[in-house]
């Protein structure tokens, strides 16, 4: 039987090239975006990262959910350092949800009372910002020039110590997060996973439509 962690990934795995390859992300690295451009990503995760905090401070002492709140993840005081300095210590006076970013977080508050809800956009999230996110810091130094200390530190986990081991350990709570659930709710929770990641890709496809209409 596959391994719940394994059923998560592979949830979302044929959506990826086709998400990749006319996106938002695809002009960010090939640097063909204003820094301005680049915060409306930030903004955005800004944004979508206050809810999702949010939510995981609440569910801190949850008997299941709590199982996969990190406060080493949190990444709101990262995003503010990002944005100040993208945008200057104004950035809060520059910066709207879109709205699409406005549905993902209505979502995450919504299913903020079903543990599996929260697992899977917890996942969908964090296990991305572990592994590609790392790949998109590296270019975004080369292409910006930014350094630790504000830029992208959205993509720096210095608390979570090893990545490789960290995510080990995440996708063991997945897989024993999954042995109690019967087959009816897997599947309501491989669904989850499947919005959020559609609804995260729709978040990039509206910053792509706005930067074009610009251009």
């Amino acid at each position: 039987m596959t391994s719940f962690s394994e059923a998560l990934r592979n949830a979302t795995w044929g959506d990826h090239e086709a998400a990749e390859d006319e996106s938002y992300l695809k002009e960010l690295m090939g640097g063909r975006l204003s820094t301005a451009e680049y915060g409306e990503m930030v903004a955005q995760h800004h944004f979508a990262y206050v809810a999702l905090d949010g939510v995981s401070r609440e569910l801190a002492d949850h008997p299941v959910a709590g199982r996969f709140v990190f406060p080493e993840l949190y990444r709101e005081r990262a995003l503010e350092r990002d944005l100040a300095t993208v945008y200057g210590d104004g950035w809060r006076d520059r910066i709207t949800p879109s709205k699409a970013t406005r549905t993902l977080v209505a979502r995450i508050e919504q299913v903020a009372g079903w543990p599996g809800g929260y697992v899977a956009h917890h996942y969908t999230r964090y296990m991305g910002d572990l592994s590609g996110g790392q790949f998109i810091r590296m270019e975004l130094q080369r292409i910006y020039g930014y350094a630790k200390g504000g830029g992208v530190d959205f993509y720096v986990f210095d608390q979570v110590g090893s990545l490789p081991r960290f995510k080990q350990e995440y996708r063991a709570r997945l897989d024993a997060f999954g042995e109690t659930l019967d087959e009816r709710e897997r599947q309501r929770v491989i669904r989850e996973v499947k919005l959020a990641y559609q609804l995260n890709t729709e978040v990039l496809a509206e910053l792509l439509h706005t930067v074009r209409a610009v251009a």
